[in-house]
């Protein structure tokens, strides 16, 4: 048995959230939490939400103990980006791309895996 959690439209650039994603995937539920509750990455709180989410859709179902899931695929997709200027010199201006990202955490029990 498999649940699924995505957010979407989250404001921090891909690269820096998959730093994040790598830590946990693999690992069983409550070791994911502990990782993201002591990192220092920016994109850590979001994802645990995210985890979090993942985990109470999982247990939505009969018979699942939140103990015995592992955070079996995540992945972060790249979502629009915000495009903002910079007033430079010379009266110039520089493009800023504010980048967003679509994370998605899947969780499935020990048994299955």
């Amino acid at each position: 048995m498999e649940a699924k959690a995505t957010v979407r439209y989250v404001r921090i650039s891909p690269p820096k959230a998959r730093r994040a994603i790598d830590l946990i995937r693999g690992k069983q539920v409550d070791e994911a939490r502990r990782i993201l509750r002591f990192s220092n990455l920016g994109a850590a709180r979001t994802i645990e939400k995210a985890l979090n989410s993942a985990v109470a859709n999982a247990e939505q179902k009969a018979g699942v103990v939140a103990q015995n899931l592992i955070v079996e695929r995540a992945w972060v997709d790249e979502g629009p980006t915000l495009k903002r200027w910079r007033p430079r010199a010379y009266g110039r201006a520089t493009r800023i791309r504010k980048r967003t990202s679509h994370i998605t955490l899947v969780v499935r029990t020990l048994e299955e895996a």
